[in-house]
């Protein structure tokens, strides 16, 4: 493990050289799990103030959850998620056809509309971050490796970057530059 200020680092985040593969794991990580994506008191308020940008480019479905339910919801833990369609799918998610030709990939309304230049919000920091996840605990937060091993085996390469600098961008987001450039510093002094 590798200490950042007050941050408990897996190695993995430092080992792993990962790649997304959107074409092979058609965005799995947005329709399958037993929850709905992490979302914080501030992201809830943002999603809220852009949902007019946000609902044209969210299924009909979907938005008949979210008049009914909600977009978010409290887990068992007490921590704020995003809502499911079926138990599976975020509320978020629309498809998009593979240009290949392959079924349609899952894509996030919140991020399309962010890349439309219609809201300022580009979706939860949870979501920018995988596959790290962020446990945070009194006093301290631990990131960990997680991916879908059935599909995302093929992100797993030397091709790609190492996951701190593949996701530096949201890294940057959640924690900032000190802890970030402290990150990098751990990282390159512990390799092996």
């Amino acid at each position: 493990m590798l200490i950042v200020g007050n941050t408990i680092v897996s190695e993995d985040i430092r080992d792993i050289h990962f790649s997304c593969d959107l074409k092979h794991c058609k965005g799995m990580c947005c329709v399958e799990g037993d929850a709905g994506a992490p979302l914080t008191a501030e992201e809830i308020k943002a999603i809220e103030e852009s949902m007019t940008a946000i609902e044209p480019f969210i299924p009909q479905k979907h938005l008949s959850v979210i008049k009914k339910e909600g977009f978010y919801y409290k887990d068992e833990d007490g921590e704020y998620c995003t809502n499911l369609i079926d138990g599976q799918q975020c509320v978020f998610v629309y498809f998009e056809e593979d240009s290949s030709g392959g079924n349609p990939i899952a894509k996030c309304a919140i991020e399309k509309a962010f890349e439309q230049g219609l809201c300022s919000f580009q979706k939860p920091v949870s979501c920018h971050l995988y596959p790290i996840r962020i446990t945070d605990y009194d006093g301290f937060s631990t990131l960990n490796f997680h991916y879908w091993q059935e599909v995302c085996i093929n992100s797993l390469n030397d091709n790609g970057l190492p996951l701190y600098k593949m996701l530096k961008t949201p890294l940057l987001r959640r924690f900032g530059n000190d802890w970030y450039q402290e990150l990098v510093a751990v990282c390159e002094a512990s390799q092996n």
